[in-house]
C-alpha cells in the first residue's frame, strides 16, 4: 500500500512539473527597441490590413500590431517591412530615427506600436530603399514610378529572440 501511494505521489509530481514547463515554454521572449512597450492590446496583421484599406492619404491611426518581419535595411537596421498577409506589406520607420533593429531579424515575430498611414513614395526614395536592401543595379533601374504604400512610424518595437 505504501509503495502504491509513493508511486502515485511521484507520478502526480512529474505531471505537475510538466505542466509548469509547458506554460513557461509558450511565453515569448522579446528584445525591445525604442520606447518600451508590452504585448497587451495588440491587433493581428489581418485587422491592420483592413484598417489600412479604409485610410486615405493624410489619415493616421495609432495602433499596436503583431506580425512577422519581412525585410530589414541591411546598412544599419533603420527600416523594416512588416507582413500584412495577402501579399501586402507595411514599410516601417522608427520615430525620430532614434533607434535601429538588428539586421538579421527577418522572419522573426514582432510587435510594433506607433502610427499607421498611407503615403506615396517617390522614385528617388524607392531607389534608395532598394539600394539599402541590396538589390541589383538592374532591379534599381527598373524603378520608374512612385508607389502608394502602407507605412508605419514606430515608437516601440518588440522582436522575438
Amino acid at each position: 500500500m505504501k509503495r502504491s501511494l509513493l508511486i502515485l505521489t511521484v507520478f502526480l509530481f512529474a505531471i505537475s512539473c510538466n505542466k509548469k514547463e509547458s506554460k513557461t515554454a509558450s511565453k515569448s521572449v522579446y528584445a525591445f527597441f525604442g520606447k518600451k512597450i508590452t504585448e497587451e492590446n495588440t491587433i493581428s496583421k489581418e485587422i491592420l490590413l483592413e484598417k489600412y484599406k479604409s485610410l486615405k492619404k493624410g489619415d493616421t491611426l495609432a495602433v499596436k500590431v503583431s506580425s512577422k518581419i519581412n525585410e530589414i535595411c541591411q546598412n544599419k537596421g533603420c527600416w523594416m517591412t512588416l507582413d500584412l498577409g495577402s501579399g501586402k506589406t507595411a514599410f516601417v520607420k522608427f520615430k525620430d530615427y532614434g533607434f535601429f533593429v538588428p539586421m538579421n531579424a527577418q522572419k522573426r515575430n514582432t510587435i510594433i506600436e506607433g502610427k499607421a498611414f498611407v503615403e506615396e513614395t517617390s522614385v528617388a526614395e524607392l531607389k534608395h530603399y532598394a539600394e539599402d536592401e541590396g538589390k541589383s543595379p538592374k532591379e534599381i533601374a527598373a524603378i520608374t514610378e512612385p508607389k502608394t504604400e502602407y507605412k508605419f512610424l514606430a515608437h516601440g518595437v518588440l522582436i522575438s529572440k
